[in-house]
């Protein structure tokens, strides 16, 4: 599992290196044709990463619990978020892969719950979850290049 940890550090370097410099309204901005904007979209790939391996495994996850509504598949987002929360969403990215390592390596995730996502993948374990997280994080990387583009 090593190497989907460090595939998935890789995707979200990738992820940090798109919105660097991109200025807050930049970051909120949804262009036509879209239903969310940049920081959505990176938000949400730090909540979806903590619903599939730590809520399926009936663990307590560690981010914003008021953001698992904000940023879950389906939402939109309600309004500009500040500069204090992009700040977090993007130290948590990084943040989040060491607890998910460390609690991987430690054999926390003991049950799971079977799930199928959207894209038709029948998750059964964590194992499951965490190569799959990252065929997620790629489509939402992808989104982020899109909306870039769309912006200028």
């Amino acid at each position: 599992m090593q190497q989907h940890f460090d595939l998935l550090h890789i995707t979200r370097e990738n992820l940090l290196s798109a919105i660097e410099g991109l200025s807050l309204q930049t970051l909120n901005e949804i262009p036509k044709g879209f239903n969310n904007n940049i920081i959505w979209n990176v938000g949400h790939c730090l909540i979806v990463q903590q619903l599939l391996y730590y809520r399926l495994s009936k663990l307590k996850y560690y981010v914003e619990p008021l953001w698992i509504d904000k940023y879950s598949k389906g939402s939109r987002p309600a309004e500009a978020i500040e500069q204090e929360e992009v700040d977090i969403i993007k130290r948590q990215l990084i943040e989040s892969i060491d607890w998910a390592r460390r609690d991987y390596e430690n054999k926390i995730f003991e049950t799971y719950h079977t799930y199928t996502t959207s894209f038709n993948a029948t998750l059964t374990n964590i194992e499951d979850a965490i190569v799959f997280n990252n065929i997620h994080e790629g489509l939402h990387l992808g989104y982020v290049m899109a909306l870039k583009k769309a912006l200028y």
